[in-house]
């Protein structure tokens, strides 16, 4: 059913996670629109890391609308992630940008440390998963081998950069669906990268083009990063009652973990 929020804009929902994506048309017009997603895509556009922001408008029950240009384009295949640079610069860009911290900052954004992390994933943890002894051998090994977090190093992080949220536009490389974004170490999301997309033995490769030395201490923060990644991927999954993917992730959970 086409949803109406003044009377120009026509709102068509959009499958997806979160039930808060929309195509916007009016006459000729078509917009993304997002419902009360992150105050941080005006500086996001920006920088270039997200689709160009049109508007903002408020809903009459108090509801954010944010408007990106459409772009017809696609979303990244898992194969094309870790064989593309882009994945890299953009990454970087994004957690080394003086301006995107600011703006985090100023709208209090969450400082997630690794024991948050995992506290959060572990909250209403099904039992199915729970009873999984390969998944809670995963989850002990984290709980015993929690990487050192310092605040001060924090930088800004997407939270979410599997392949569904990257997409090419006209050869130009766009990361998406800024929900999670937050304040943590970049090894969350150079972990989720590498853990999903890259064999462990191009992990140093990969690293020395984003700019950093693997050494091993740095190799075992991402390697614990990329677990909790994907632990969260399967439980995600499962919520969804998407079994065929699950399996997909666990079995790539089993090569990340025994390999």
């Amino acid at each position: 059913m086409d949803v109406h929020f003044d009377s120009d804009w026509q709102l068509r929902p959009i499958k997806g996670d979160t039930g808060k994506a929309y195509v916007g048309l009016k006459a000729q017009d078509k917009v993304f629109i997002k419902r009360n997603t992150t105050p941080m895509l005006a500086a996001l556009s920006k920088e270039g890391i997200t689709p160009r922001l049109i508007w903002t408008k408020r809903t009459g029950n108090g509801d954010t609308l944010s408007a990106q240009e459409w772009l017809e384009g696609n979303l990244l295949e898992a194969e094309e992630i870790g064989l593309r640079n882009d994945v890299i610069d953009v990454l970087y860009q994004l957690h080394h940008s003086d301006s995107l911290k600011k703006m985090l900052k100023k709208m209090g954004g969450s400082v997630m440390s690794p024991q948050k992390m995992l506290k959060e994933y572990l909250e209403n943890l099904p039992e199915a998963l729970i009873s999984n002894q390969f998944l809670t051998m995963v989850m002990q090994f984290l709980q015993t081998h929690i990487p050192v977090f310092r605040k001060a190093e924090k930088t800004v992080v997407h939270g979410d950069v599997n392949c569904r949220n990257w997409i090419v536009c006209q050869n130009y490389l766009y990361l998406v669906d800024w929900d999670s974004v937050m304040f943590a170490d970049p090894a969350v999301d150079i972990g989720t990268i590498l853990g999903h997309y890259v064999p462990l033995s191009n992990w140093n490769q990969w690293l020395m083009l984003y700019g950093i030395q693997a050494t091993a201490e740095e190799i075992e923060k991402i390697y614990w990063y990329a677990l909790l990644s994907m632990l969260k991927e399967i439980k995600k999954c499962y919520l969804k009652h998407d079994r065929p993917k699950m399996r997909e992730e666990i079995i790539q959970l089993k090569r990340i973990y025994t390999g």
